[in-house]
C-alpha cells in the first residue's frame, strides 16, 4: 500500500530570536496543498515573496544553512526543516516576519512539538519517493570528510564526528527508523567550543545567542580570572567548568548529543532535495558545507533519473509527445537554430526535451576553429526553448504567442558537449505559470552528467 502525502491540520506560531541577527522573529506553519512541498514566505517584505526550500538556492553555509532567492534571504533553515522532514510532512508553508529562523534552544524540539500540536493529516496524493538506485559519495580529503549514500528501502542515517580534542573526540549517532526522530534526534542541541564562542561574541556575530541555546565545550584550561571574565560576558555568576569539559549552562540529554545534533543537521539539509529519500546515509566529520555539496549530487542524480528513464522508449521508435513538426508550430525558429528535437514528457511540474548533437551541426564552424563542441550559450538556448513549450502549452492558440528571454540567473557549465551526444533537457517552473511571465529552472544532462543549468525568466507576448 502506498504512503500518502501529509500536511498539518491547522496553523501554529513559534516565536524567538534569530541566532545571528538577534532579531525577534515570529514563525507560522501553514497547511499546504498536495505537491506544494516546502516553501518559506517573508511576510515582512512588500509582496510577501515566497522562497522555495531547495538546494540550488543555498547561498551560505557558515554556521548554518542560508537560502537566497531573487535577492531574498532566509537564514539558519536547517533546524526547522529537520523537524518538518523528520516528521514525514510533505507540504507546508513557513511564514516568517524577518530574515532568520528563531534559534530557540538550538535544536528542533520546539518546532517538532508545534507541528505535532497543529496535527498532522494525510492527504489524497501518494508520496513520491526518491529511491536511490546506486552509490553516491562525496569526499573532502583536506578536511577528512566523507559522505556516502547507498540504496535502502527506507531512510537511515549514520554520523561520526571527531574533533580531536580531549573534551570531544570520536562520537557516533544512528537513526535507523525515522519514527524515532522526535525522541532521539529532535531535542539535540547545537554545540560550540569556547574559543569559537569567545571570537563570535567579540565580533558581534551571534547577536541572538543566549547561554541556554548551545552546549559549550571548554577545549582549554581556564584560570580563575578567565572564568570570572566568562561570568561577566554571559552575565552568569554561577558559570563553572564541569569535569567533562562542558560549561554548566545546560545538562546533556545524551552522552553523544553532539553527534546526534550533527545527524539532525544532515536531515535538515537533506530536506532541501524536495522529496522524501530512501537511502542509507553514512557521514563522517560532516558540516553544512559538505552536506550541501552532497545534497546537490543527490538532487542532480534524482533529476537525471526522472528524465532518462523516459528517453530510451522514445529513442527506440515509439512516438514522442511532441515531434519536430509539433515543436515547429509552437516555437518557429529555423531548424538550424532548434535545440530541442522532441518532447518526451510534460505535465505542470516538469517538461523533458531531447536533442541529438550530430557530427555536422552548423554551429561548429560558426563558433570555433577546429574545435567540435557545443557552445555553452546554445545549451542555455536549449533550456529556454524547452521552457517556452511548457509556458505556451496551456494556451488555446500557442502559435499566436512568442516567448522572449528577460533574465538569466545562476548559470553553470560543468562539462563539454561533444558530437554524438544526446542532450536531456529537464525544465521545471519556479512558480505558477501565467499568460505573461514564466520563471523556470533548467538542467541539461549528457548520460548521467550535468553539463549545464540555469534559471531563466521568460516573457510571453501575443503576436497580432
Amino acid at each position: 500500500m502506498k504512503n500518502r502525502q501529509r500536511t498539518i491540520q491547522s496553523s501554529i506560531t513559534v516565536c524567538g530570536r534569530g541566532l545571528h541577527t538577534g532579531n525577534q522573529v515570529s514563525l507560522t506553519f501553514i497547511p499546504a496543498s498536495e505537491n506544494h512541498g516546502y516553501k518559506f514566505q517573508r511576510t515582512d517584505l512588500d509582496g510577501q515573496p515566497i522562497i522555495p526550500a531547495s538546494i540550488e538556492y543555498v547561498s551560505e553555509t557558515a554556521r548554518g544553512t542560508t537560502l537566497l532567492y531573487n535577492g531574498i534571504r532566509i537564514q539558519t533553515v536547517e533546524h526547522v526543516l529537520a523537524a518538518i522532514y523528520g516528521l514525514g510532512i510533505d507540504n507546508i508553508l513557513i511564514q516568517i516576519d524577518n530574515s532568520e529562523i528563531p534559534i530557540l534552544d538550538g535544536s528542533s524540539k520546539f518546532f517538532t512539538e508545534a507541528l505535532i500540536k497543529a496535527g498532522i493529516v494525510v492527504q489524497d496524493a501518494d508520496k513520491v519517493y526518491y529511491e536511490l538506485d546506486t552509490h553516491i559519495s562525496y569526499t573532502d580529503s583536506v578536511n577528512n570528510i566523507e559522505i556516502i549514500a547507498i540504496p535502502s528501502n527506507e531512510l537511515k542515517i549514520s554520523v561520526m564526528v571527531d574533533y580531536d580534542t580531549h573534551v570531544l573526540s570520536s562520537q557516533n549517532a544512528y537513526l535507523n527508523n525515522m519514527d524515532d526522530f522526535q525522541t532521539e534526534i529532535a531535542p539535540c542541541r547545537t554545540f560550540v567550543f569556547l574559543h569559537e564562542l569567545e571570537q563570535l561574541v567579540k565580533h558581534n556575530l551571534i547577536k541572538g545567542g543566549d547561554f541556554e541555546n548551545a552546549i559549550v565545550f571548554v577545549d582549554k584550561l581556564l584560570s580563575e580570572s578567565e572564568i570570572k571574565h566568562l561570568r561577566k560576558i554571559f552575565n552568569k555568576p554561577d558559570v563553572k567548568v564541569l569535569k567533562e569539559g562542558v560549561l554548566n549552562n545546560v545538562d546533556l540529554y545524551f552522552q553523544n548529543e553532539p553527534a546526534r545534533h550533527k545527524l539532525l543537521d544532515v536531515i535538515g539539509d537533506l530536506a532541501l532535495i524536495g522529496v522524501p529519500l530512501k537511502a542509507h546515509i553514512i557521514a563522517k566529520r560532516t558540516g553544512h558545507a559538505s552536506n550541501v555539496h552532497f545534497v546537490k549530487l543527490l538532487k542532480n542524480h534524482l533529476q537525471y533519473s526522472k528524465s532518462i528513464k523516459h528517453v530510451p522508449v522514445h529513442l527506440n521508435g515509439q512516438p514522442p509527445l511532441y515531434n519536430d513538426d509539433d515543436i515547429q508550430k509552437i516555437i518557429p525558429q529555423k531548424r538550424s537554430f532548434r535545440f530541442v528535437d522532441k518532447i518526451v514528457e510534460m505535465d505542470k511540474e516538469q517538461i523533458i526535451g531531447v536533442k541529438d548533437i550530430s557530427e555536422n551541426e552548423p554551429f561548429y564552424e560558426a563558433y570555433f576553429d577546429n574545435r567540435r563542441m557545443m557552445p555553452g550559450v546554445l545549451l542555455i538556448e536549449a533550456i529556454a526553448q524547452t521552457g517556452s513549450i511548457l509556458a505556451l502549452n496551456n494556451l488555446p492558440d500557442p502559435e499566436n504567442y512568442r516567448t522572449y528571454l528577460a533574465k538569466i540567473n545562476n548559470v553553470k557549465f560543468t562539462d563539454k558537449v561533444l558530437p554524438g551526444s544526446t542532450l536531456v533537457i529537464v525544465v521545471s517552473p519556479l512558480q505558477d505559470i501565467n499568460i505573461n511571465t514564466t520563471s523556470i529552472k533548467g538542467t541539461v544532462f549528457v548520460n548521467d552528467n550535468v553539463v549545464a543549468e540555469a534559471e531563466i525568466h521568460l516573457e510571453t507576448q501575443r503576436e497580432d
